[in-house]
């Protein structure tokens, strides 16, 4: 299996992991969206609060060029540390949620 098939697997599989039992309340369900063609990932809240409706994009990962982009972190995982026991080489996760010039210093913090 090639390492774009890999990655998209990981990705699939975490965030499905993520959106086993969990309830928020109301009516609320959390959702994966899958965009294949694109290679984007969200994991999202979607339902209603009494007279409220809620909408929300929990978790937002794309592939670009071969790497993992974690555009949008609204939980307190680790989604690097989650993706590199998967088998996900750090080098190919990019802290999308973060500005470019600070990107180097994480990395040498990992």
């Amino acid at each position: 299996m090639d390492k774009l098939t890999k990655y998209r697997q990981y990705i699939q599989e975490f965030l499905t992991e993520q959106c086993q039992g969990k309830s928020i309340g109301g009516d609320i369900d959390s959702e994966t969206v899958f965009d294949l063609n694109q290679d984007r990932y969200l994991l999202i809240d979607l339902g209603w609060n009494k007279h409220r409706r809620i909408y929300n994009c929990i978790i937002h990962l794309e592939i670009k060029k071969g790497k993992i982009l974690i555009q949008r972190n609204q939980t307190d995982i680790l989604i690097t540390d989650e993706l590199i026991n998967k088998g996900v080489n750090k080098n190919d996760i990019i802290v999308g949620t973060q500005p470019p010039y600070l990107r180097e210093y994480l990395e040498m913090s990992k």
